[in-house]
């Protein structure tokens, strides 16, 4: 029986990649597959890998935007994506670019369409190419887009330039380039509680080893509750050299107006906008002003977000 002849009984269309940081190529990419499943009367969905590529490649680790959770809750939130494909690199390495297509898209996915970017590489030692997939999903009867080149400002937007913005701590720049602010969601860890007894308590997030951490400082932010609410927060990313000196970086959100518990619950922070450096104060009394006065900066830069509340 032919591939293309095979039942699966989920159709499904694919945008294929890695979607680190979920930018705004990506975009191109997600929206041309949710707009092709609507076509199609198919299921949107997004495959990507559990480890980035040249990090096995080179044996060097490649600093990455988002864990796989908050790819996955990008693509949906923004994009429209139903459902997220993780899937092993190495295991997707030892596939030939043909079983790649016919036995993993087509065979066990049961892809109708799939959409790749210009750079798109697969199978073994990344001889399939785009114009490979193009050529061989034609023979098979399913559809395939390849999404060009994406620029803004004469950059090529990648996740590589956002990386290099995002630890400079430059967020609205990211912004613009990422199409959402940078997002970072963990569960919330037990912290020295020292910000209740000075009037602001917070919450401490961890990073995950191999994420990219933006560079310290203070920043006007949301965080998502599990509720799905937003509140405006003011988030430090550092070490705390006031109070504590920790030499592991953490981030920790001042949420404005909030006084419940979230200990063990999964929030999302999202940054706006760097306020300031960290710097060590001579005092908690000049710590607490200063929070008190980003407090007030954060207000002001979300007057106009009210929607998001």
């Amino acid at each position: 029986m032919p591939t293309s002849a095979i039942t699966h009984p989920v159709r499904r269309v694919i945008a294929l990649g890695f979607f680190d940081g979920v930018h705004q190529a990506h975009g191109a990419l997600l929206s041309r597959a949710v707009e092709r499943a609507r076509e199609l009367e198919a299921r949107p969905c997004a495959f990507t890998f559990d480890t980035h590529p040249s990090s096995r490649l080179t044996g060097q680790s490649t600093p990455l935007l988002n864990s796989v959770e908050d790819r996955a809750w990008l693509m949906e939130y923004f994009y429209g994506i139903q459902e997220v494909l993780l899937a092993s690199f190495e295991a997707m390495m030892e596939l030939s670019w043909e079983e790649f297509i016919s036995r993993y898209l087509i065979r066990e996915q049961g892809a109708v369409h799939v959409v790749c970017g210009h750079d798109f590489r697969f199978g073994h030692r990344g001889e399939g190419t785009p114009q490979l997939l193009q050529q061989r999903c034609r023979e098979l009867g399913i559809g395939c887009d390849v999404i060009s080149r994406i620029e803004l400002e004469g950059i090529t937007v990648s996740s590589t330039y956002i990386r290099s913005v995002i630890a400079q701590g430059d967020m609205e720049r990211a912004e613009r380039f990422l199409g959402h602010p940078h997002v970072l969601s963990q569960l919330v860890a037990p912290g020295k509680r020292l910000g209740r007894t000075l009037g602001f308590p917070t919450v401490n997030l961890r990073f995950q080893p191999g994420l990219v951490i933006p560079s310290f400082g203070v920043y006007a932010t949301m965080v998502q509750l599990e509720d799905g609410s937003f509140r405006m927060a003011v988030t430090n990313i550092g070490v705390r050299p006031t109070v504590d000196d920790d030499e592991t970086p953490n981030a920790e959100a001042y949420i404005l107006g909030y006084e419940g518990n979230l200990y063990g619950q999964r929030v999302r922070l999202l940054f706006f906008r760097k306020l300031r450096e960290e710097r060590k104060f001579h005092s908690l009394e000049a710590l607490q002003q200063e929070v008190l006065r980003n407090a007030q900066q954060t207000r002001e830069y979300f007057e106009g977000w009210a929607q998001l509340l």
